[in-house]
């Protein structure tokens, strides 16, 4: 063989392999490349690269499909984020006495970024995200809360996609650009007597709180969107009646929450809020789900079903941990992943379960009569 050809043959091969190497990372890079993000041609690899060597055998990482030993292992041990309660303003128009989730900064997320964590947590499993606050329509006149509804339901395509508000800053106009990517709008209404509203903190001025309520429950009927209401029993509404008035406006669910302290937002010394004199004994809370055991819609949490069995992220996407009674909060979802954060989260799956977190809750599933 003449001398030129041995000299240009090792030098052809090792052509060969980097042009393949080449198409295998640029594969590569485009499938772990976000879909909202698309990642422009791959560019020509620097020089030099590690090629494998003549007669060695080359280690490639586990396919996606294949088991990932150990660290699958730990990700089984964490909880799946199946129902998660994105909590992304603390900012509030009303000053609820036993709020636990004050307003203690006025931080929030950039909208692509709360849409980044939002992505991470639909791959790590979620199936219903639930959007609250602080009051969630004080951003941006309700356009940010309306534009994560509709990345989550248009783009994630998740199953169930909520709100909880107290409905004093909600237009039709805001149901007519997105109620259709809203499953379910939980009004909070804590008593159908607007002196106790006042007492509570749910003042509106001139407006009436209840008489909104109404109002609401008709838009989300023209709208094709679930309706509930969320009532914290505590004690200025712990004595009433409300049967007729839950029975008329006919909500998919009733939530009906036991009055809870957390340190640190609504008692202790650097809390927003005093609440303890809206505290009622578990002996009171029962005696008003006894008297409302006919509304077929009640969904009671008293504080021991509440506490833990929630999984709640702050407006820095942090896992709140309320096992001893304050929210002690995990690192960012966005700077350590879904499985690193929700292992600090507290949060007890078997009570989540229990409790009847998981329910119909999605809006093509309910066969309402809208």
């Amino acid at each position: 063989m003449p001398l030129g050809l041995l000299v240009r043959l090792p030098l052809a091969v090792a052509r060969a392999v980097l042009a393949a190497l080449r198409g295998r990372l640029g594969a590569l890079c485009w499938s772990l490349a976000p879909l909202s993000l698309p990642l422009p041609l791959p560019l020509p690899l620097p020089l030099p690269l590690p090629l494998p060597l003549p007669g060695r055998r080359r280690v490639s990482a586990p396919s996606p499909a294949a088991p990932a030993g150990p660290r699958r292992e730990r990700d089984d041990a964490s909880p799946t984020p199946t129902s998660v309660n994105y909590h992304f303003t603390r900012q509030c128009n009303y000053k609820c006495g036993f709020c636990f989730h004050t307003a203690k900064t006025s931080f929030v997320l950039p909208l692509e970024e709360a849409k980044r964590g939002l992505a991470m947590l639909k791959e790590a499993g979620m199936e219903k995200i639930n959007f609250s606050g602080g009051e969630p329509f004080l951003q941006d006149r309700g356009e940010f809360v309306g534009k994560l509804v509709q990345f989550c339901k248009q783009e994630l395509k998740l199953p169930s996609v909520s709100i909880v508000s107290n409905g004093s800053l909600i237009r039709e106009r805001w149901f007519k650009k997105y109620g259709e990517y809203l499953d379910i709008l939980a009004i909070s209404c804590d008593s159908f007597d607007e002196d106790v509203n006042v007492l509570i903190g749910r003042g509106q001025g001139n407006k009436n709180h209840v008489e909104n309520l109404h109002k609401l429950r008709q838009w989300c009927r023209e709208y094709a969107v679930a309706f509930k209401i969320n009532s914290v029993i505590n004690r200025f509404n712990v004595e009433e009646d409300m049967n007729e008035q839950i029975k008329a406006l006919n909500p998919v669910r009733w939530k009906v929450f036991q009055c809870l302290l957390i340190e640190g937002e609504n008692t202790g010394e650097d809390a927003l809020r005093e609440a303890e004199k809206f505290v009622i004994s578990d002996e009171d809370f029962e005696q008003f789900l006894d008297r409302h055991k006919d509304v077929s819609c009640l969904v009671p949490e008293s504080n021991q079903k509440m506490r833990d069995s929630y999984l709640i992220l702050d407006e820095y996407m942090r896992f709140l941990n309320c096992r001893k009674g304050r929210k002690e909060p995990s690192k960012s979802i966005l700077d350590v992943g879904v499985q690193a954060a929700i292992k600090f989260s507290g949060f007890d799956e078997k009570m989540f379960l229990k409790r009847g977190g998981k329910y119909v809750w999605s809006k093509a599933d309910m066969k309402l009569d809208w």
